[in-house]
């Protein structure tokens, strides 16, 4: 321990720096700041300033008299750096708001707003910017252990309910409702995830993942749509190249397609909307949706059309259209392809797709069906009045266009 000086007389920075480091080593420890001061022997003032600092003027600027206590802060843009935290206390000593400080200071209301009200002195209310730093640093380092690692009872409590099979979102929701005042019990769904998956925490058995709906033992990463890889060889026109007149409808000619499956994805029927009529055209497909039987169906389909009712086709981005640009060379039509996970895009399709399914249900073998059968079930549909061609049906949509154009 170190010894008190009997002397108390002020020696000056230079002379007082061992009882300075002894200070601080006793405030690490958690001693207090009046104790620390009265065993070190330095008024608590001192004391003071040596822990929570104070800017003092000399002939070479500002200079922070500040004790080897304090880590340095991180340099990233991300955090908000000791000088900012200065300026934060310096405008909330002047009366500013902290919608005025986040404007200075070039940063969100609500980052001001939540540093305050983490880092304010929790007795007096006063925001230190030296106390401040050391808290915001003594947080930010990494890894740091899970809650459900730090937790027992915690632990106990989602442990038992993955044995009930509870999601990990049901427990977190139960937790908060079954024990609102105890902080301590309420964990995200995302913690528990972490805390299930993550290799080398062993917050939670590992076998417990079974008790999961999915099973799975490890998670399965996402891919964000813009790193989806392209399937197809020959460079793919986007949607958002398609011209103007496509998107008003009022020129026909302009398709949109893809595939119904049947019964373990064995068998498939190719599905055509006209998007101006909403007129349909069934291509039979039978048990094979490889590329080129794809392409030859929808050539053979296309080829019982007019020229000028062959514009555009719109498809999803499906392997089966990896010959669209055979297809394109043999048609004159260019293929628009969607976005990735963007259905909506192909609105039409999609709600034909839908009616569809009153003829041929999920779980069925579509190979049974015959070309014959596909062209009645399609008359049977362009003969359905619609609402939004205010109920005439496409048949007789397509047939006044075509006296139009013709």
């Amino acid at each position: 321990m170190f010894e008190s000086r009997s002397d108390r007389r002020s020696q000056g920075r230079k002379q007082l720096r061992a009882e300075r480091q002894a200070y601080l080593d006793l405030v690490a420890r958690g001693v207090g700041t009046s104790e620390a001061c009265r065993l070190v022997g330095v008024n608590r003032r001192t004391g003071h300033r040596w822990r929570y600092g104070r800017e003092s003027q000399t002939k070479a600027g500002w200079q922070s008299d500040r004790g080897s206590a304090v880590r340095p802060s991180s340099g990233s843009a991300r955090y908000l750096s000791q000088d900012e935290r200065i300026v934060i206390a310096d405008r909330l000593r002047e009366g500013a708001s902290q919608a005025a400080i986040a404007v200075e200071l070039g940063r969100p209301a609500c980052t001001i707003s939540r540093e305050i009200r983490r880092n304010r002195h929790p007795g007096s209310g006063v925001y230190r910017p030296y106390a401040a730093q050391e808290r915001a640093d003594s947080r930010r380092p990494r890894p740091k252990p899970g809650k459900i690692a730090a937790h027992p009872e915690l632990r106990a409590l989602v442990q038992g309910r993955l044995d009930l099979r509870h999601s990990p979102e049901q427990i977190s929701r139960r937790l908060r409702r079954d024990f609102p005042e105890r902080s301590e019990l309420h964990v995200s769904h995302e913690t528990i995830y972490q805390a299930l998956y993550v290799q080398g925490r062993g917050e939670l058995r590992r076998e417990l993942t079974a008790a999961l709906r999915t099973g799975r033992a490890v998670r399965r990463p996402r891919r964000q749509p813009g790193q989806r890889q392209t399937r197809f060889v020959a460079p793919m026109l986007m949607i958002s190249d398609r011209p103007a007149e496509v998107e008003d409808r009022a020129v026909p000619g302009h398709w949109e397609g893809d595939l119904i499956i049947g019964k373990d994805s064995a068998s498939a029927i190719g599905t055509l909307v006209e998007r101006a009529t909403r007129y349909v055209l069934l291509v039979h497909l039978g048990h094979d949706r490889t590329a080129d039987h794809v392409r030859d169906g929808l050539l053979a389909t296309m080829n019982t059309l007019p020229t000028h009712l062959k514009r555009s086709l719109t498809w999803d981005q499906g392997g089966e259209m990896a010959l669209h640009h055979e297809f394109t060379m043999a048609t004159d039509m260019p293929v628009y392809f969607c976005d990735p996970h963007s259905p909506w895009q192909r609105g039409s399709n999609e709600n034909t797709n839908g009616l569809l399914r009153q003829y041929f249900p999920k779980g069925t073998d579509l190979s049974t069906h015959s070309p014959e059968h596909l062209a009645a079930v399609a008359a049977e549909l362009n003969g359905r009045p619609r609402k939004t061609l205010g109920w005439d049906t496409p048949a007789e949509r397509l047939a006044k266009l075509l006296a139009v154009t013709g």
